[in-house]
């Protein structure tokens, strides 16, 4: 199941790109639209903005603005950085490969070969899916 983090996240990131200007947003103004508890936004944001989608301005008019255009982020990267691998069973990730305790050959194995199919499945969607896509 996707995490509450990772939902929230898209959603404010999704606020964010449907604006009509780059200028600052407010955490409140986000958290309210999309009732998401400031708490919790502020911490998402966060860490939007150490990976680099984000960039954030202090003071009366500050608040949150997309780094890059909508169009150029890929649901990939969101969900890496949200919700960390995207495959459901260690023994298919690309970027967070382990070997299954319980698995003598991955080979043969019958959960291996299915969660391959639902990994692939799934990161085509995500590559082929930019932050613009979700405005429209």
């Amino acid at each position: 199941m996707l995490s509450k983090k990772t939902k929230y996240g898209i959603k404010a990131l999704t606020y964010l790109a449907k604006q009509e200007t780059r200028t600052p947003v407010r955490i409140a103004t986000i958290s309210e639209s999309e009732n998401i508890s400031l708490k919790f936004l502020e911490s998402i944001l966060l860490s939007l903005r150490k990976q680099g989608f984000l960039g954030s301005k202090k003071g009366k008019n500050g608040g949150y603005y997309l780094l890059k255009e909508p169009k150029d982020i890929a649901m990939t990267e969101v969900m890496r950085v949200l919700e960390g691998p995207i495959a459901m069973v260690p023994c298919v990730s690309l970027n967070f490969y382990e070997k299954c305790d319980d698995c003598p050959d991955e080979s043969i194995c019958a959960v291996n070969k299915l969660m391959l199919k639902v990994r692939d499945n799934t990161l085509q969607i995500f590559r082929n899916t930019s932050l613009e896509d979700l405005c429209n």
